[in-house]
This record gives structure tokens, sequence and C-alpha cells, in this order.
């Protein structure tokens, strides 16, 4: 089966098309038949931590298929069922912290940007019926994600005010959409006028040019919840605007791994500061009972083809994305 794989040299160098072998599933796990596949940043970061002597891998976390074959003591799932990835491996319950044996889907375990994958059973949910293949597709990590850090990391409540800087990508769109659904009033940031128009679109209360004086433009501290992927460019800046008591939770880094704040400022505000990654399926069970329950559909950027996989990433790297970017497996 045609597959797009990282190999040889870090970064975009090394992805190519290849042909790799058909998978079978095994007791416990499912064979799906992909018909589309997100990316998310997370792919750009894994392969361009790779060396050269690194063995192939198909690349990959979030997809959407129908079930081509279940494995011995699978229940619950029949072959032609359709269904989407949950990416997150080996967390199952939800919990302060993922188990040891958590992985995230697409390096070092072959992912979904291929014609077939198999996965465990517990790995697999039914698509919501709502959506299209192509948002089912993209949905599972960066929904998932949002949901965790909006609700049980950040204890998100209606009324309270919740501020997202770096409003254009996949992620921050579910934040923005979950959090005007639960009864919240977001304020996103962006140095792009495009995104800060979109996220108006979708519901923002205000966006703001990241390059503003943030506290200036809201008036004081007032936000309640801010929750940070982009890092030490705006890090400090997210904290000037954070009522005392409030909370920030932290899933990514876009700008870099390391941030300085004034540590004083930081206990006499008493703030939190809490980090999050994914999430587990009984998590997942919930963000799709709650997209479902408020018809809520990804943001789609573009859709490619699986052939057109590295040009795919490279618009993902520009940043120029607006929402989620999709790929088609052919036949």
């Amino acid at each position: 089966m045609r597959a797009l794989i990282h190999h040889g040299p870090p970064g975009l160098a090394g992805v190519q098309v290849a042909e790799v072998p058909d998978p079978i599933a095994g007791p416990g796990e499912v064979k799906v038949q992909l018909k589309y596949a997100g990316l998310n940043h997370r792919d750009l970061l894994q392969v361009e931590k790779r060396t050269p002597t690194d063995p192939s891998v198909v690349l990959g976390s979030d997809g959407m298929g129908l079930i081509a074959a279940v494995g011995e003591g699978v229940t619950g799932f029949s072959v032609g069922d359709e269904v989407i990835i949950n990416p997150s491996l080996g967390w199952l319950q939800k919990s302060d912290a993922p188990p040891k044996e958590f992985q995230i889907l697409g390096i070092p375990r072959d992912g979904t940007f291929a014609q077939a994958i198999v996965v465990p059973a517990a790995n697999v949910a039914p698509k919501p019926s709502y959506l299209s293949d192509e948002e089912a597709g993209v949905l599972a990590l960066a929904a998932l994600t949002a949901y965790r850090a909006l609700f049980t990391r950040g204890n998100l409540q209606a009324g309270q005010t919740v501020v997202i800087p770096g409003a254009g990508g996949g992620a921050a769109t579910f934040l923005l959409m979950m959090a005007k659904a639960a009864g919240a009033k977001v304020v996103v940031t962006s140095r792009h006028a495009a995104k800060r128009a979109k996220s108006l679109e979708l519901g923002a209360d205000l966006a703001l040019d990241s390059a503003a004086d943030w506290q200036q433009e809201l008036g004081g501290q007032i936000a309640d919840l801010v929750i940070e992927s982009v890092g030490p460019a705006t890090f400090a800046k997210s904290l000037s605007v954070l009522r005392p008591g409030g909370t920030v939770v932290t899933f990514g880094a876009t700008t870099g791994d390391e941030v300085s704040f004034n540590l004083r400022s930081f206990f006499y505000g008493q703030f939190n500061l809490k980090g999050t990654t994914m999430g587990s399926a009984e998590e997942l069970r919930e963000m799709l009972a709650f997209i479902e329950r408020h018809q809520l559909h990804p943001v789609m950027d573009e859709v490619f083809l699986l052939t057109e996989g590295r040009k795919a990433l490279a618009r993902m790297d520009e940043g120029e994305q607006l929402g989620k970017i999709a790929l088609r497996m052919e036949a």
C-alpha cells in the first residue's frame, strides 16, 4: 500500500511517498481502510528530531475510514463501520497525567498517512454522523487536546473569560468554538489580520494583534484562563492579563521550549500553571458527545492528495493555514 513516510535526512527533506507492507490486524486490533487523515504540528516537530539512521516510519496521527478487518477478541465493531482514529495510545481512563505506556500515534509507531492502519480496538470510535469524512479525518488530536485543556485541566465555567494566543491553527479553532459553546467570553490573538477576522466570524468576542499591549487592550488582568500553545513569544503577555488566582494551561511551544517570567509576581498573583497533552479515551468520548451536542465542525483549510503530502506539510510549516489541513487517500 502507499504511505507518506519519513526516512533519511531530518525535516521535510526526508518526507516521501513509498510502498509499505499492508498491515494485518492481530488479537484485540482492528484494521482501518483510511479515507482521510489530518495534519498536526506534531508531524513537523517529530520529523525535525529524526536522524538519517532512524528506520522509516509512516507519519500521521489523525484519520477516518472504514473497518476493514477485526482481530480475535474484538467486539463492538464490524467490517464496514465508519470510525475515527484516537491517536492517544495506552491511555484509557481520565487522570491527572497519562500512564507510562502512553504514546501518540505516528512516530515511533506507524501512523495514519497511509491507505490502511492497524490499531488497538480501543483506539477507534464511531464517526460522528453529522461530520463529513474529511472533517472527521482531522478531528481527534486537536479536538481532544483542546477539550482536555479547557475542561479537565482548565476547569472552564460558563461566564468566565478565556484568552487563546495563536489563533488560526487546528487546536486553537477548537478551543475557540468549545469555549464559546460552554458559555465563556473568548479573546484570541494573532499576528495575522485574516486569522483575527476568521476568529471573530467563529464567535470570538475580541481578536487582538499579537504585537499589541494585551493588558492595555483588555483593560487590565481579566482572564480567568489562558490556554497557551505558543511559548516564549506570548507567555509573558499571557501572564500579564491573568486575573489573581487565574490559570494558565499549556500544551505547546511553537516558538521555543524555554520561557522566563517574574517568579515573585507569579506567586503574589496566586497563579496556577498546568501542563497537558492529548487526553484519554474517556475524554475522547466526552469530547465527541460535546461537539455533537453543540454541532461543532472543524474549520477546514485545504485538502491534499496523499501523494502531495510533503506540499501539505510545507503549507503548515509556513504557518499560513487557517484551520485543519487534510490528506485524502487515493484508491
